[in-house]
């Protein structure tokens, strides 16, 4: 695909599963308030991680495909399993466009724990990749790592309940045998999981630290911006949530959430559905 020449006001494409890398979303709206951003739910695909990492790949060329045909300057791919399978690949298919991807935050999380046991939440395909076992090998010599797969968190946030109970009984059930393994500090392996951050803390009864990589993926995406000459520094933003599933899917799921971004940009903001 031929890229046109691109200016600061270009969008910032994101894209995920389905709204998990809202979570992302913000943080780099947070980081850069006047970036235009078009963010890509998959939600007629959802979710990626029992998915193989073949499906995985094409599903993220296609969104790619998708976000370039809209101008995209660069592209985040606001999700830990479509990074592990398709980061690489989606960088050798399109040579010419900058990618910011996810990585489980092994580095800090090891930095961070007092007693040396670590608890990863994520999904089976997130851990099943080469990205995984190379960041534990680099990084975590010294440290346990308790890999936790935490099958129901993503359909939870999907479906709008993760201010429910039905979102504390299913953290419960899977934080608490991490915790009692010992594991202090917890890292969120998937960008839906932050929407449950608050329900983790009550069930840890805040007794753990938890690792969000978001901030840090934010900073990135501007510091690749900046290399590339494409920072936008001043503007109102234009915001477009696009869904690849039902208008209706997605206005359930952001109901569910808690974002200053949606509700501070109402007159910036629109969603609509992939045609």
């Amino acid at each position: 695909m031929q890229r046109i020449a691109l200016n600061s006001n270009a969008p910032i494409g994101v894209f995920d599963s389905g709204i998990g890398g809202l979570s992302i979303l913000q943080a780099i709206h947070t980081e850069l308030p006047h970036e235009n951003l078009l963010y890509f739910a998959d939600q007629a695909r959802v979710p990626y991680g029992p998915r193989t990492l073949e499906e995985v790949r094409s599903f993220s060329e296609d969104i790619t495909r998708y976000l370039l045909s809209h101008n995209a300057k660069l592209i985040v791919v606001a999700c830990n399993t479509a990074s592990a399978a398709a980061l690489h690949h989606l960088r050798e298919r399109f040579p010419t466009v900058p990618f910011v991807g996810m990585e489980p935050a092994i580095k800090p999380a090891a930095k961070a724990s007092q007693n040396g046991i670590v608890g990863v939440l994520a999904t089976q395909a997130t851990f099943q990749g080469e990205l995984f076992a190379n960041l534990v090998d680099r990084y975590a010599q010294d440290v346990e790592i308790l890999p936790r797969v935490c099958r129901s968190w993503v359909n939870v946030v999907e479906t709008g309940n993760a201010k429910t109970a039905t979102a504390t009984q299913e953290v419960r059930r899977h934080i608490n045998p991490v915790l009692a393994q010992g594991a202090d500090t917890l890292v969120l392996g998937c960008t839906h999981y932050p929407f449950l951050k608050d329900k983790i803390q009550e069930v840890a009864g805040g007794k753990v630290t938890i690792i969000d990589p978001s901030p840090a993926i934010a900073r990135q995406t501007r510091r690749m911006l900046a290399k590339h000459a494409l920072l936008r520094k001043n503007g109102a933003p234009q915001i477009d949530i696009i869904t690849s599933g039902t208008l209706a899917q997605l206005k359930a799921s952001l109901s569910g959430l808690t974002l200053p971004m949606l509700d501070n940009n109402k007159d910036f903001l629109k969603v609509g559905r992939r045609e």
